[in-house]
């Protein structure tokens, strides 16, 4: 199992006692034993561990030697729906222009769902993808990470996309809620199954639609968002093949007052009257209202947190700067991630962007615009890549990932 801090220990019930004090545990992502590999040293087989003799305690187990095991990322796919609204329609229905949103946003174009669109249809064409680039086959899937705020079903949509697929032994499948962080926390959580529950092929898919939670009046948010999916398939390996390197991971409630769409309720139907019987009873039916945010103040959350992140996460991998071959930030703001580069100092052209063309897609940006990236042939095999979350919640976060 995982602790927080990232470090998996076995199921046996001394171990995590037995070898705590060599080991460096850090409160976000980890550092391995001392004397070895700065990379991640997580396990998830325990070789060597013996029973005990009747009636002996847990203590006298002897103290197994631990089989490091690494995942990879080894195909990626996305989808998008086919209606684009452009700035140029926008400013049909709102008190704007493309050159006001261009400048402010980078946006030129996003994606929104139709009548015709299901976003569990668009998750399940971008884990198709996926699976495809990868030679992997449904049946082989050991688990479906759904990450989404904006699910189909109350309940969850994983289920739904793991039914789709046609993964005929029912691996398990759930979905993630962290907003824009949602794809950053689904990789680490697919390691986590991978490394500590001896999973095999874990698909991470990020998907949002939050032109259904858009107020299309109000051209501060209107103008932002757009629909899409995007999946990555994280597989086992050798630990000498371990592509994710590190992670870094926050929240903070106290800032959740500056981006939200908190629940409300709706006015009380006659024939759920109480009549005064029961106070407060019964309840009223609730629904979501739109997207709340204060920009100025998630702009400066953004430019402040994710470099740190970003450094945090690259000190535990041991790696410089220099190491990055890209730079892979939630595509929700140009400016935000023009100015996250200058602080990495990581210039223009190793910075991956496709926002113009899909505005801010939430938890599937990430996945999409890697996706983009490596079917263009820009991101290759062995490339080195410093991705980062944020939004909602707050929430934040980074990992630094090798691709292939």
């Amino acid at each position: 199992m995982a602790n927080s801090s990232g470090f998996f220990t076995s199921s046996v019930p001394s171990l995590r006692r037995r070898i705590q004090p060599p080991i460096g545990i850090y409160r976000s992502g980890l550092r391995s034993l001392e004397g070895f590999s700065n990379r991640v040293f997580c396990s998830s087989t325990i070789k060597g561990a013996e029973k005990p003799s009747s009636g002996a305690s847990p203590a006298e187990y002897r103290v197994p030697s631990l089989v490091s095991k690494g995942c990879k990322l080894v195909g990626c796919g996305s989808a998008a729906p086919t209606l684009m609204i452009s700035n140029d329609d926008l400013a049909k229905i709102v008190d704007t222009s493309d050159e006001w949103i261009s400048v402010r946003t980078g946006i030129h174009n996003r994606r929104v769902l139709s009548d015709k669109d299901s976003l569990t249809t668009l998750a399940v064409e971008a884990a198709r993808k996926a699976l495809d680039m990868a030679q992997v086959d449904p049946d082989d899937v050991d688990l479906v990470l759904m990450c989404t705020s904006t699910p189909e079903d109350l309940f969850g949509s994983a289920p739904q996309i793991q039914k789709a697929l046609g993964c005929k032994r029912n691996p398990l499948a759930y979905d993630i809620t962290a907003a824009c962080s949602g794809f950053v926390l689904g990789l680490v959580s697919a390691a986590c199954h991978i490394r500590g529950g001896g999973f095999q092929n874990v698909l991470v898919i990020g998907a949002d639609a939050l032109s259904r939670y858009v107020d299309w009046t109000d051209r501060g948010t209107c103008i932002l968002f757009g629909d899409a999916a995007g999946a990555v398939l994280v597989q086992a390996c050798d630990s000498e093949e371990d592509g994710l390197f590190s992670f870094d991971l926050h929240s903070d409630g106290d800032g959740q007052r500056h981006l939200n769409a908190t629940m409300k309720e709706n006015e009380m139907d006659n024939a759920a009257e109480s009549n005064g019987s029961v106070l407060g009873f019964p309840p009223r039916r609730s629904s979501y209202s739109c997207i709340q945010m204060n920009g100025k103040e998630v702009f400066r959350f953004a430019v402040r947190c994710v470099p740190q992140s970003i450094e945090s996460a690259l000190e535990k991998a041991g790696l410089p700067r220099s190491s990055i071959d890209w730079l892979l930030l939630h595509q929700a703001n140009q400016r935000i991630i023009d100015a996250v580069a200058t602080r990495l100092e990581i210039p223009p052209e190793r910075v991956i962007s496709n926002l113009a063309n899909y505005g801010n897609t939430s938890a599937a940006s990430i996945p999409l615009a890697l996706d983009e990236a490596v079917r263009s042939g820009k991101v290759k095999a062995g490339h080195t890549i410093a991705a980062a979350g944020f939004g909602a919640g707050l929430t934040w976060g980074s990992a630094i990932l090798r691709w292939g």
